[in-house]
């Protein structure tokens, strides 16, 4: 009970900038890269060179945020899922697939050469990385949900007979 502060902390962290940093790319898939399509290119440029220079700082400090709470989040909560292949193979997948959107976010706002294929096709890297926050999402919320299975170990509650004994 003494961590529930700290706990609740990370996990608003947490939580919120996974909504912030989602919501943003979305947004950008959906809303802005159509829209911009639409501008002549020395505005569309421009306006590509603004929300990117805002973006990527949200995108560093929401890759930070995450991982950190990530961490500490796994860390408190694995105690209690101690032999329970299904939600750490659920949560590695996850973990996995974070990395993956961090890779992509990363790309989408850096400026490595290497990665220039990655931008000059923003819509469909946008539309992978908001799939992957989908699958993401949704083990997230099985996980949860699921709760803690019953261990074998434990001997089953006692129950009255039918007779009240």
């Amino acid at each position: 009970m003494e961590l529930l502060i700290p706990d609740t902390i990370s996990r608003v962290i947490h939580i919120g900038t996974v909504i912030i940093l989602a919501g943003g790319s979305f947004f950008m898939w959906r809303v802005l890269l159509p829209s911009a399509a639409e501008l002549p290119d020395a505005e569309h440029e421009k306006l590509r060179e603004a929300v990117v220079g805002r973006w990527k700082k949200f995108v560093h400090a929401g890759i930070a945020l995450i991982l950190i709470s990530g961490f500490y989040n796994y860390a408190r909560l694995a105690k209690g899922h101690d032999g329970d292949g299904l939600y750490h193979a659920l949560v590695g997948t996850k973990m996995l697939l974070a990395f993956g959107v961090f890779f992509l976010g990363s790309a989408l706002v850096g400026k490595s050469k290497a990665f220039e294929p990655l931008r000059q096709n923003r819509g469909r890297t946008l539309g992978i990385l908001v799939a992957l926050l989908a699958v993401i999402v949704a083990i997230s919320g099985f996980v949860k949900v699921r709760g803690k299975p019953v261990s074998p170990m434990t001997p089953p509650a006692e129950t009255a007979s039918p007779d009240g004994n």
